[in-house]
């Protein structure tokens, strides 16, 4: 009778739910602040001056880069106290945790150069920085043009005399000289971009690098990347029988022992200034790379000009709690950083670290770029209030009309979406400090194309007061924000424990009798349950008031009561359905032994080449998402089955033998143990 009568009420709810009209969470003064202190237009010019550099990991042209940020920190009245450069060696043999540094790079000059059957020039360096791969050695060599295809296969190389030659293939840079140069011999190789987008843009050439291995270094030669226009001529000589043979040079140091710079910036906080918020953008990748990632970079800075203007200047009081601002060499650079400061951790593992902001590609022109801008939510594993807080700030945006003399006049077009890898919130993430991705996706991305025309000085602005409203929103939250918060993420959490619902449904109705389904579907409504209780109880990080916490503990009583419904509901409607197969329970506890997501590679690279096999064959289906999560899961205290569990109700239903096996594999390369 109990459950009748709550699901009475839940239609009331959900249509009270939709009724509610939108609310800013930040005063409409803090607002009307942001807006007028922030600036696209600003930003842009960073971004212009930061594309003038190829700032590659490791390099001294990165260098010149961090060095540029720290001299507008300090225009910006940042003390040297409150704003330095942390230096991290960068030899291509250092690990950071499961991470092995990049190698330092610098190179002066590089050209190739046809000799026969024609005489051409086809690219040279500096003029287009991307043209020779990332990580080249010096080296000159006239050489015979052989075709391989993509070349990153051994299948590729079949019946084909490589050695001594320059090799010239579709595939990604350093892949094809691991195997082309590294195994076969050949002397160097050209690659050109072959995709859907070089169909439309052939003369657009793709950023690609060695990355070298430890145990690479002596042996690395050098390559170059071409346009699909400069390709396909070489190709159609070589298809009409012609004998191609090429030039190729590159001067300067090459790979050397050298430097990750990180600069650093911070506001400290009045009534707490040890708890922190961080800003993150990575400054690294080749010239011009403006919108990946100066223009991350360059949104950074203003958000700290504004900051330190504002504060300075009494218009608005200092923040209680302290900002950091980050700029690091993606992924390596953010793994040094964290490694070389344990401190950074979330309140999950006892630190005082609170929330991280990811700008990674924030300027993307919406009327050149057909893109929109995307928020991605933390994964399952790190439920948080954060999410909502930033949701609620894009629709605030949504609302506003932002204009700037250069910028775009398209409408704000968002998503926020499920977690995704692929930029530094990943390393916050796995120290427990809740972290959203602000991105965009298009066609320039990684390529010769991403030049500083392309970026929107609204739509940077737009991403600015974003992070900007949501930081100082959760570094002052007050009591009654607290509850206002409470009650918003309880209004969505209740949509979310719904939606859970329909996905649990539709996993029955797949097949519950299939191998993957070894697991109940109601679990993904238990799942859903758990993150948005502890999405709740996350804004007592920030407020842990009295008065704050007695509405979140009768707000939770309700999501609870509100699980019991649904749960009651899905249970009789699977009683007619076939049962799911119930496999043994694996007891077995992995504990993680690093600190850091682990380096892409592992646990393949080391395991013996049969092993490794399987990361490469139709059965290993686990994709970087969910390989990370299923790391973050291993806290210590979940079984095997229980993180098979988790993946499954939050990627849909695995097969947990896979899921097993991946982990034993983690055990064998000793970067887990059981406990």
């Amino acid at each position: 009778m109990r459950i009748l009568s709550s699901l009475a009420f839940l239609p009331f709810l959900f249509s009270l739910t939709l009724a509610q009209p939108h609310h800013d969470l930040l005063d409409p003064k803090l607002r009307d602040l942001f807006h007028e202190g922030l600036s696209g237009e600003l930003a842009k010019e960073h971004v212009i001056q930061i594309t003038r550099w190829h700032r590659i990991q490791g390099s001294r042209q990165y260098r010149e880069a961090a060095q540029y940020v720290l001299g507008q920190l300090r225009k910006f009245g940042f003390s040297e106290k409150d704003a330095y450069i942390e230096s991290f060696k960068s030899d291509g043999k250092t690990l950071y945790q499961t991470w092995q540094s990049p190698s330092g790079w610098d190179i002066q000059s590089a050209e190739l150069r046809m000799v026969a059957p024609d005489t051409e020039r086809i690219v040279g360096f500096p003029e287009i920085a991307m043209s020779v791969i990332t990580y080249s050695n010096p080296g000159d060599v006239t050489a015979e043009l052989v075709w391989v295809g993509d070349g990153t296969s051994n299948d590729d190389y079949k019946g084909k005399d490589v050695k001594g030659k320059f090799v010239f293939a579709t595939g990604y840079g350093g892949e094809v000289h691991r195997h082309a140069v590294l195994k076969y011999g050949a002397k160097a190789v050209v690659c050109y971009l072959d995709d859907e987008r070089a169909m439309y843009h052939p003369d657009m050439l793709q950023y690609t690098g060695m990355w070298p291995r430890a145990e690479e270094l002596d042996r690395i030669t050098f390559g170059f990347n071409l346009t699909k226009r400069q390709g396909e001529k070489l190709k159609d000589l070589l298809i009409a029988g012609k004998k191609v043979v090429l030039h190729g040079w590159v001067k300067g140091t090459g790979l050397e022992p050298y430097f990750m710079d990180v600069p650093v910036a911070h506001i400290r906080g009045t009534d707490k200034p040890d708890e922190e918020l961080v800003f993150s953008a990575h400054l690294d990748h080749p010239k011009e790379s403006a919108n990946d990632n100066a223009s991350g970079s360059s949104a950074l800075l203003d958000i700290a000009r504004t900051l330190k203007e504002l504060t300075d200047g009494g218009r608005l009081p200092r923040p209680k709690r302290s900002f950091r601002f980050v700029w690091v060499p993606e992924w390596n650079g953010t793994m040094a950083y964290i490694d070389k400061h344990p401190e950074i951790e979330g309140s999950e593992l006892g630190g005082k670290f609170l929330v991280n902001m990811n700008m990674d590609m924030v300027g993307e022109h919406p009327e050149l770029l057909h893109s929109h801008l995307v928020l991605t939510r933390t994964p399952a594993s790190l439920p948080s209030c954060v999410n909502d807080v930033v949701e609620n700030m894009a629709e605030m945006v949504d609302g506003m009309d932002i204009r700037t003399p250069r910028g775009s006049l398209s409408e704000f077009n968002y998503r926020v979406t499920p977690y995704s890898g692929g930029s530094d919130h990943m390393m916050f993430i796995d120290r427990k400090v809740p972290g959203i991705m602000f991105s965009h996706s298009d066609y320039t991305h990684h390529t010769s194309d991403d030049t500083p025309d392309k970026v929107d000085p609204v739509e940077l602005e737009r991403c600015e007061i974003i992070a900007t409203g949501a930081m100082w929103y959760l570094a002052n939250l007050d009591s009654a924000q607290a509850i206002d918060l409470a009650y918003l993420v309880n209004e969505k959490a209740a949509g979310r424990i719904g939606t859970a619902a329909r996905r649990a449904e539709q996993y029955a109705m797949t097949d519950g009798a299939k191998d993957s389904m070894a697991f109940v579907p109601g679990k993904v409504i238990e799942h859903s349950l758990w993150q948005e209780l502890d999405a709740l109880t996350s804004i007592l990080e920030f407020n842990d008031s009295h008065s704050a916490g007695a509405v979140i503990a009768k707000l939770t009583d309700g999501l609870k009561k509100q699980f019991e419904s649904i749960s009651a509901v899905a249970e009789s409607q699977m009683e007619a359905r076939p049962p799911a197969i119930h496999r043994n329970i694996d007891s077995r506890v992995p504990v993680r032994l690093t600190r850091g997501p682990i380096d892409f590679g592992l646990p393949g690279s080391k395991l013996d080449s049969v092993a490794a096999a399987w990361y490469s064959s139709k059965e290993f289906t686990l994709d970087g998402d969910a390989r990370f999560e299923l790391v973050n899961f291993m806290d210590g205290k979940r079984t095997v089955s229980e993180i098979h569990e988790a993946l499954s109700a939050e990627f849909g239903p695995m097969n947990p033998t896979l899921v097993a096996h991946y982990i034993e594999d983690l055990v064998n390369a000793e970067v887990a143990k059981w406990k």
